[in-house]
């Protein structure tokens, strides 16, 4: 079976399997690029500029629940090796591509289209991807793609950097928290993944969605995107597309970051857009806890008599299966579950 959107796509025809229905789509209002989200300078987080830098990023997640970051230290060299293997990858020929075909999110390494729910989808995402477990990172690599030449060796390097860039922010939002030292570095954080998407170039970009509106079930994403503009965050019930950055990483809350801080920090409502004449591909990393972790307001958080605890305590496991559930039932809102 092959189909992903790269092998039969003319540029020309939107299927009506990719057609969302009109209160779904995007509409025309595709271009407007929001510079309102908040770019934060990590090499500013070390020395005398640390708490500013802290507050920054705590701001950031309590209102729009995304932010940029520069000056964070993956040198641009194993960045721009990454995006090169990438390519390299998905200009395979279609059968070396399809050894890894697979819908089961359970292997190490799989590529798919649309989403894992692919044949339980009554209507398609405009995307190819190709997904990487990362952990542990040893093992894994020996899943991950043989082509082209030395595509494990580059993407592990990415993957490193990007996990210890990652590792950094969340011990600023620990200590923005108040937590103290190495909340994070524990089973709430030892569980990642890379996904690496395309979408193709779309006949009518009104019409259909790259990925379709939803949360992130982790800690925190880290995103690379490219230079087209594609993600869009919803603030205040409008879409804003977030502004592609030379050198910089899009960060954004997923929900046990939510309920851990005890709702102070926010999951916000994300999708992807499409272009009509390029295409456009990004990575994105996710920091999870392990399946059998048990996620919870922090302590410190829900001590205080006037800030009790508005989350249950949850098995990582068992949140996202209950995630996975309300994607095919389309909503959105997973934490009303959860609530106290």
């Amino acid at each position: 079976m092959n189909n992903f959107v790269y092998s039969w796509s003319d540029g020309k025809t939107l299927p009506e399997s990719y057609v969302f229905p009109p209160e779904k789509r995007p509409g025309e209002h595709l271009v407007h690029v929001s510079k309102n989200i908040p770019v934060i300078d990590l090499g500013k987080a070390v020395g005398l500029h640390r708490k500013e830098a802290i507050q920054q990023i705590i701001d950031a997640s309590q209102e729009f629940g995304f932010f940029q970051v520069i000056n964070h230290g993956v040198p641009r060299r194993v960045v721009e090796d990454a995006r090169a293997a990438y390519q390299g990858f998905f200009d395979l020929p279609t059968e070396e591509k399809m050894r890894l075909y697979s819908s089961d999110v359970n292997k190490k390494c799989i590529f798919y289209t649309s989403s894992v729910f692919y044949d339980n989808e009554d209507i398609h995402a405009w995307r190819d991807s190709l997904r990487h477990l990362c952990t542990p990172l040893d093992e894994c690599i020996h899943s991950w793609p043989q082509k082209p030449t030395k595509y494990r060796e580059v993407v592990q390097k990415y993957v490193t950097e990007v996990r210890e860039m990652g590792s950094r922010i969340l011990e600023l939002i620990s200590e923005g928290l108040g937590l103290g030292v190495g909340y994070f570095e524990n089973e709430l954080s030892q569980q990642q993944y890379l996904n690496v998407h395309r979408y193709p170039p779309c006949p009518d970009p009104s019409l259909t969605l790259g990925l379709r509106p939803h949360c992130d079930t982790g800690l925190i994403t880290i995103l690379l995107q490219g230079t087209v503009a594609g993600l869009q965050a919803l603030k205040d019930g409008q879409w804003m597309c977030i502004e592609p950055i030379p050198d910089a990483f899009v960060v954004n809350i997923g929900y046990q970051l939510q309920i851990v801080s005890n709702g102070k920090l926010v999951s916000v409502v994300h999708r992807a857009v499409t272009n009509k004449d390029e295409a456009r591909m990004s990575a994105a990393f996710f920091i999870e806890p392990k399946e059998d972790c048990i996620v919870e307001p922090a302590k410190a958080i829900t001590t205080d008599a006037g800030n009790p605890a508005v989350y249950k305590s949850v098995q990582y496991a068992e949140f996202v299966q209950t995630f996975r559930a309300a994607y095919l039932g389309k909503t959105q809102n997973v934490l009303e579950h959860y609530m106290v």
